[in-house]
């Protein structure tokens, strides 16, 4: 089959690779029903994180299973399923905390931008629909498998309850859809902090009620003036630079919680100013698998849409257009189509 690999920075193609099989007796094989570019792609793809070799790409993914190993009992050939991008067993002591991405078995499931992909720890890692879905709820449920799980999880970290104030430092798909989360939970007011018109206007789409264009230190003294100098409750980080996280627990009123997704680079915190301001701190790779179930019944049930972050759809055999156009900041998230 042909899927994309990333030789180095900018460089992406769509090449052979080795057709997927069962390798282990608790792998499953699924035929992508659609995959899509992530902005933690964008990392290697502009050299921040160096590439030594050429490497498969993709970890987000949703399709029909084709082939299970034989112990796999939990989903079978024909099913719709989602997955995570992190295999997990669902059964250790970490798992059972709610915390599969830091599964004691997990293992990364990274080329997922292809027609079909072994998933290892079928039974902990996959998670069948009640049925096949419509086209039409395809982009939301492949949201499920990342995007939206790490937007879930950032607003889940952070603490947003009914009534709260929150904050989102990050425009990308992951900030947008933990504005979509905060709202899903409950939050009074929802401050998207953006500065481009499209992303500004999803985000009020998706529940946003005010949007701060300021950055940095202005962006936190204009955080102040709305929350009559307080800050806020709940802080949702979701870029992963010093100034994203500067700028997240400056937001956070004493006692308030910031829940970081993004993938730190180069972030270092200053613990004797954590330590006066009293801020929470919880974050890292989103433990997809725990929300799952609750996250497809609130698509399934036309609660939410979280597809609607997609907005350039492209065949797989175009995914570096994808790429680029991200990149560039053309498009806010790009769906493949195998």
């Amino acid at each position: 089959m042909r899927g994309a690999v990333l030789y180095g920075p900018r460089d992406i193609r769509f090449e052979e690779r080795a057709t997927p099989t069962i390798r282990e007796s608790t792998d499953a094989v699924i035929r992508i029903s659609a995959t899509c570019v992530c902005g933690s792609d964008l990392w290697p793809y502009r050299g921040v994180n160096p590439i030594t070799q050429p490497t498969p790409m993709g970890h987000e993914y949703c399709g029909v299973v084709e082939e299970v190993g034989r112990d796999v009992t939990r989903v079978r050939p024909g099913q719709f399923v989602i997955g995570s991008f992190f295999a997990s067993d669902n059964t250790c002591p970490n798992c059972h905390a709610g915390y599969q991405s830091s599964c004691q078995h997990k293992q990364f499931v990274g080329d997922a931008q292809a027609p079909l992909l072994r998933v290892p720890l079928a039974d902990g890692t996959l998670v069948p629909t009640r049925e096949v879905p419509s086209e039409d709820m395809i982009p939301s449920l492949l949201t499920l498998s990342d995007v939206m799980g790490t937007g879930w999880f950032a607003a889940d970290a952070a603490g947003v309850k009914p009534g709260a104030t929150v904050v989102v430092v990050g425009d990308g798909a992951v900030g947008l859809l933990g504005v979509l989360s905060a709202s899903q939970m409950g939050a009074e007011r929802i401050i998207a902090m953006s500065r481009h018109e499209s992303r500004q206007k999803l985000a009020r789409e998706f529940g946003a009620t005010e949007i701060v264009a300021e950055r940095g230190e202005k962006a936190v003294a204009r955080i102040r003036d709305l929350t009559n100098g307080i800050g806020a409750d709940s802080v949702l980080e979701c870029v992963g630079t010093p100034e994203s996280m500067a700028q997240a627990v400056g937001s956070a009123r004493a006692g308030g919680s910031v829940g970081y997704v993004g993938v730190p680079h180069s972030v270092t915190l200053d613990g004797e100013k954590l330590f006066y301001k009293h801020v929470h701190l919880h974050g890292g790779p989103a433990p997809v698998r725990r929300f799952l179930p609750e996250l497809i019944d609130l698509v399934w049930n036309g609660k939410m849409n979280p597809g609607r972050v997609f907005d350039l759809v492209l065949p797989l055999d175009q995914v570096a257009e994808g790429y680029r156009a991200m990149d560039e900041r053309r498009a806010v998230k790009a769906l493949l189509r195998p």
